[in-house]
């Protein structure tokens, strides 16, 4: 009989954020496959929690995964995690998390830390309905294209960006989007210097601007403005 796969999502920041059923499906889990065992350690040993770790990240998943689907094949209970949040999401996770379910492995999702909810539903933005991006594409015209194809939608946009390539990424949103859009930039969320700094594109660029340096990683959120009931995109 095939065992289990728990995506179990873990703190992105603060510790207290880990569930009760998280913990304790990492207790009684046989192996736990992680991006980066030193840094799982660290959380596995604040919780006093001491299991196998095996690292499964984008450079080792080929021939990591036939090791990982073996255990499970075999009845081993194998809990997935990554370096902080919700596992697959934008994360090579997804890729053993398929393999399993191709494979009629039993699949559990745990409801947990994630990033994107956390910065939305604190963004001051619509909520009804939303587009995640992960991570835009690095080039400028290829960025805008992806950025623009997304504002169809008329929904409330969420990506991720790192604090070296965040003040071009907004000059690229006023751009596509216009400076009076609405934006919300959610940065190191439930840390100690957790931030949102919300307002219109053309006033969060002067915020940033106006900064010696900003620090921390960054989930940003854009609601395109409408004009006549059409998106304007400039």
């Amino acid at each position: 009989m095939s065992g289990v796969l728990y995506i179990v999502p873990t703190p992105i920041g603060n510790l207290e954020d880990i569930t009760l059923r998280a913990l304790r499906v990492l207790k009684e889990c046989d192996m736990i496959a992680c991006e980066d065992t030193r840094q799982s350690l660290k959380l596995l040993t604040h919780f006093e929690i001491s299991k196998p770790l095996v690292s499964f990240y984008s450079y080792n998943q080929q021939y990591r995964m036939p090791q990982i689907i073996d255990k499970l094949l075999n009845g081993k209970k194998v809990a997935l995690i990554s370096d902080g949040g919700t596992p697959a999401v934008s994360d090579p996770g997804y890729i053993l998390v398929k393999e399993a379910v191709d494979k009629n492995i039993k699949v559990e999702s745990l409801p947990g830390a994630s990033a994107v909810i956390t910065a939305l539903v604190g963004s001051g933005l619509p909520t009804d309905g939303f587009v995640f991006c992960g991570f835009l594409k690095r080039k400028p015209g290829k960025m805008k294209k992806e950025l623009a194809k997304c504002a169809e939608l008329g929904k409330t946009i969420v990506f991720y960006e790192s604090p070296h390539r965040i003040l071009k990424t907004v000059e690229m949103c006023a751009e596509v989007f216009g400076e009076s859009a609405e934006i919300c930039l959610a940065r190191e969320l439930t840390k100690k210097f957790e931030e949102f700094i919300r307002g219109s594109i053309k006033e969060t660029l002067e915020n940033i601007k106006s900064r010696k340096e900003i620090l921390g990683e960054f989930v940003v959120l854009v609601y395109p403005k409408l004009e006549d009931g059409r998106m304007r995109l400039s």
